[in-house]
């Protein structure tokens, strides 16, 4: 008879064990301490008025996912007497407690970003830094980098501009339970309950991030829905696999952030400044993208044509939703990774192919991206008509490092999914799930269980199987230190 407990196995130890074994060091180095001492004994000023406005006046709020402590951006939102509305966002201004050359800014340079394992996160900056005294958390006076700009009718955003600002967020929000409430089915949160304004300033920055998304789409954005899952933990133990929902509050965070974060790469372009870009390129394989689409009956143009694909995507999403996020995941490897690059400013950009957008760089996130908190420094230098910090040489290897160690990063976080996977599935040896055919080749047979969403091989009855077909599966097997899961039809 399986066991009804979990696999005993140390996730923690093996999240560690995957972080060293890609390059990664998650000991924050010798030094770190002493600087973190200095930092907490001194911290940097909030600074006076002159030469930031304050908005610490303006009904502030931030949104997250549920577990999130490192806060890096803000939102607020009004109607201007033109129908168009006017978004600020607030991004952290790391910078002022994260100073360039120190050891924590050299770790952070050498990890470039947070990795979340679903057991452990493994943060890029100390967690006193990211977590307080750089996170925007709530009833906090912060300094703050403003993101501005206007939303039409037409869901075209315009008016963009960046400036240094005090701010001060007057509500930690989460996803889910914002969604549930903006799309009628649960109540409103707490906070949002207790105060129409705040309420009245949710709905008014969910009506710009709707114009914005369907004017992206229009333009050819792909409608790509992936499957994302986090484990359930109870006592230190992964006892379920949940699966994470795009949903308005999600796309709201989103769409202000494509918008802001195109407002920062032309800022700079315009001031003739050299950053670094986050870019997908014009997909290489877009004839094997081709084939893909007629072997469902769609015929795409010869050339990449993003409008075209989304067009594509959208009829799918209607006609076969289950098997959908096997098609988004498929496109998705065909496109290519996204990469950084250094763009100079009499340079065109690649763009990025799949948000539909030529001007596009991080600068929302730097708390847990070093390339943001690149950025950061890049405008502030900017601002303050100080030199630029960075030569081009120095953003061509900050990009290199950061693509780099965002691919390593995607590697940890698989090797952690399956082996979460295999964990939580441990007990349920001998159960049927009802599941789809995701893939064969010369392996063998893979399938995705619908409930909980994991996937594993078939080793046993798959022969005649082909991808797309619905099957029900017995779980024969699991294997936590290799992430497999083994099934038989």
């Amino acid at each position: 008879m399986p066991s009804n407990r979990p696999a005993h196995f140390n996730l923690a130890a093996a999240a560690r064990a995957a972080m060293i074994g890609h390059g990664f060091q998650p000991d924050f180095p010798a030094g770190t301490d002493k600087e973190l001492a200095g930092i907490e004994a001194h911290p940097a000023p909030l600074p006076a008025a002159d030469g930031y406005r304050d908005l610490r006046h303006l009904l502030w709020s931030s949104i997250d996912n549920d577990t999130s402590r490192d806060l890096d951006q803000i939102e607020w939102a009004e109607r201007l007497p033109d129908r168009r509305i006017r978004v600020i966002v607030g991004v952290a201004d790391v910078d002022a407690q994260v100073h360039r050359g120190t050891v924590i800014d050299g770790h952070a340079g050498s990890e470039t970003t947070s990795v979340y394992t679903g057991v452990v996160v493994f943060p890029m900056l100390p967690t006193q830094l990211s977590e307080s005294m750089t996170s925007l958390n709530e009833n906090e006076d912060r300094a703050a980098l403003a993101i501005e700009f206007c939303v039409d009718e037409s869901g075209t955003a315009s008016e963009g501009k960046a400036y240094r600002a005090l701010a001060r967020n007057r509500a930690q929000l989460a996803y889910n339970s914002v969604a549930a409430w903006l799309e009628s089915k649960g109540p409103a949160p707490p906070k949002v309950a207790a105060s129409a304004d705040l309420a009245a300033q949710l709905k008014l920055q969910d009506e710009a991030a709707r114009r914005m998304e369907g004017s992206r789409f229009q333009h050819g954005a792909l409608d790509l829905e992936t499957i994302e899952t986090r484990p359930v933990m109870l006592a230190g133990e992964a006892v379920d696999i949940a699966r994470q929902e795009k949903n308005r509050a999600t796309s709201l965070i989103e769409e202000f952030m494509v918008a802001a974060n195109g407002v920062i790469a032309r800022t700079l372009e315009d001031a003739g400044v050299a950053s670094i870009r986050r870019i997908v390129r014009t997909p290489k394989r877009w004839d094997r993208i081709v084939e893909v689409a007629a072997g469902l009956g769609t015929t795409l143009p010869a050339e990449p044509d993003s409008k075209a694909l989304n067009e594509f995507l959208l009829a799918q999403k209607q006609k076969d939703p289950d098997r959908f996020p096997d098609l988004s995941l498929t496109i998705v490897k065909l496109m290519g990774p996204g990469e950084y690059v250094l763009v100079r400013p009499d340079q065109p950009s690649p763009g990025h192919f799949g948000l539909a957008v030529q001007d596009y760089t991080h600068s929302t996130a730097p708390n847990r991206r070093f390339p943001d908190l690149v950025t950061q420094r890049l405008l502030k230098a900017l601002f303050a008509q100080a030199p630029q910090p960075y030569s081009a040489d120095d953003l061509q290897a900050i990009a290199q490092r950061c693509t780099q160690m965002e691919d390593a990063a995607r590697k940890v976080e698989r090797e952690m999914q399956k082996r979460i996977a295999a964990v939580v599935l441990h007990p349920r040896i001998g159960q049927s799930f009802a599941a789809i055919v995701t893939g064969v080749n010369q392996y063998g047979v893979f399938v995705r269980a619908l409930q909980p969403h994991v996937e594993g091989m078939v080793v046993h009855g798959g022969k005649g199987l082909d991808v797309g077909d619905k099957v029900t599966v017995k779980l024969v097997s699991t294997d936590p230190q290799r992430g497999f899961i083994d099934f038989a039809v």
